[in-house]
């Protein structure tokens, strides 16, 4: 053997075992990517199914909120109402109910809040105190001392009652000395939104009927029976109520909450609360008050990024 072939013979060539390692890492990593991939690919198809959807129910709670403000064009204005229909996938159902038949935070007189915080369980001294500072919120202060700021001032709060008409019913919050708990029962009851300082007994809730000063149970129960019975008699109902009657209207207003479901085949369903503003003559059939959305999302569906 000569010099040559010796070296040729001790000199390494890469090992077959050292490529296939190789290789099989390489088509690990790539397998890597391609599930990451994949579950990028799902959670993006779900957003996108999910922002979809949200566009769509936002059409479909239009489309029944131009359909209440046609129908609360009627004369006389309904004080309530319901209907259903189907469009684009979905189910969709919408409830209307005059915004006259809740209490007024703005127009509603003392009695009445009184009568409310009493149904509610608060004690009557105390229904009487509470009343007063809800009414001294809305309330301009008068020349010279303001009682009703240095109350707050004296509670050790930094700001005073705003002297000034409810903004939102949620600003109840800071009136002085009421109590969460009974904010929390209180707001389904009142509004800022009728403008009127009386109480639609067409659509009020039974609650709000039973708050009205004045009210006896056996009246409440003879009322609540003709009204079922006989809704459209509104001569006999206002009868029914005896002295309690000046606190009551049948007027629908201009304002009305309107509550739409929305329930889409592949089982998402949103609820939306809109209080709308029926106009008379403008270009517009109605005006948006507020709006707040609720969606349910179906078991296991990942909406992540979606608001």
């Amino acid at each position: 053997m000569t010099a040559s072939s010796a070296a040729f013979s001790t000199r390494r060539t890469p090992p077959d075992g050292f490529i296939i390692v190789a290789v099989l890492w390489i088509l690990g990593a790539l397998a890597t990517l391609v599930s990451i991939y994949a579950v990028y690919v799902v959670d993006t198809a779900g957003i996108f199914g999910a922002f979809d959807d949200r566009l769509r129910a936002e059409q479909l709670v239009s489309a029944a909120l131009e359909l209440t403000a046609y129908r609360l064009r009627a004369d006389p204005r309904p004080s309530y109402g319901r209907f259903e229909f189907r469009m684009g996938q979905a189910n969709v159902a919408a409830e209307f109910r005059s915004e006259t038949a809740r209490i007024d935070l703005n127009a509603a007189p003392k009695d009445l809040v009184i009568g409310l915080l009493a149904e509610l369980g608060v004690p009557r001294d105390d229904a009487g105190y509470d009343a007063d500072r809800i009414i001294g919120w809305r309330t301009p202060p008068g020349k010279g001392e303001d009682a009703e700021a240095f109350a707050y001032q004296k509670a050790g709060l930094r700001y005073a009652p705003r002297g000034a008409p409810f903004p939102h019913v949620n600003e109840l919050s800071l009136v002085l000395d009421l109590p969460i708990a009974l904010i929390e029962r209180l707001l389904p009851f009142v509004t800022v939104y009728s403008g009127r300082p009386q109480l639609n007994i067409l659509a009020a809730k039974p609650e709000l009927i039973a708050a009205l000063p004045g009210m006896t149970r056996d009246r409440l129960r003879a009322f609540l029976v003709q009204r079922e019975v006989a809704p459209g008699n509104r001569q006999t109902l206002m009868q029914l109520l005896g002295p309690s009657q000046r606190f009551a209207t049948i007027d629908a207003g201009n304002a009305s909450r309107v509550t739409v479901r929305v329930a889409f085949d592949n089982g998402r369903r949103i609820t939306s609360e809109a209080v709308i503003l029926v106009l008379a003559e403008d270009a517009e059939p109605f005006s948006i008050l507020s709006w707040s959305d609720e969606w349910d999302e179906p078991r296991g569906e990942r909406t992540a990024g979606v608001r």
